[in-house]
């Protein structure tokens, strides 16, 4: 496999004299067969004719240019890995190449699109965190003090996700991902937090 690190598609073409001009003379479809049978220069040769073009493609769809450069990396990386692939009869070597670079950024987008959809889908259907009848009736009647004595009494990991849902107003979900904890984890250190909270309430006030 190809070791060095692909040039940026900026770079200034620096190779002419080092490769020799016979490369620069061959046609693209010579240069696939080569790079197929792993001569990195007929690959080099390739990238230099045509990162440019494959990054105005990868630009165009991503819209943004790290990501673009990226882009361009992985696909030529492919084409290096995958020469073989290339078929003739299917279009020129440079139609095949931004083919390629296209193709894997509408992928991409569609990925990160379908991610987002699914967490929104997550969020929405998780229910916003309601206080229970008893934590309500105790706040109402002003034993604010209490409260914060009994979550002091709780272990650190129940206090802080009572605290989290119940003074601050956030979703399960949004507290499992503050914390990077599991949700099914969220919601049963809070039913363990309240069933104490309960417990220590209901003595101070017998």
């Amino acid at each position: 496999m190809m070791k060095r690190r692909l040039s940026s598609p900026h770079a200034t073409n620096t190779r002419v004299s080092s490769r020799g001009r016979h490369y620069l003379l061959l046609v693209d479809a010579d240069l696939i067969s080569l790079a197929e049978n792993d001569d990195p220069e007929a690959f080099a040769t390739l990238y230099d004719r045509h990162n440019r073009a494959a990054y105005s493609v990868a630009y165009r769809v991503m819209g943004k240019r790290q990501t673009a450069e990226d882009l361009v990396q992985e696909v030529f990386l492919k084409v290096w890995r995958a020469a073989g692939s290339y078929r003739a009869e299917r279009g020129s070597v440079r139609t095949w190449i931004l083919s390629l670079v296209r193709n894997r950024g509408i992928d991409q987008l569609r990925s990160t699109a379908s991610r987002r959809r699914t967490q929104e889908r997550i969020e929405a259907s998780a229910p916003r965190s309601q206080p229970s009848e008893t934590f309500a009736e105790t706040w109402r009647n002003s034993r604010r003090d209490q409260i914060r004595q009994a979550l002091k009494a709780l272990p650190a990991e129940q206090s802080k996700i009572l605290e989290l849902s119940y003074f601050c107003g956030y979703t399960h979900v949004e507290i499992a991902g503050f914390l990077n904890i599991p949700l099914g984890t969220v919601k049963g250190r809070l039913r363990l937090g309240l069933e104490k909270m309960r417990g220590s309430l209901l003595w101070e006030a017998a």
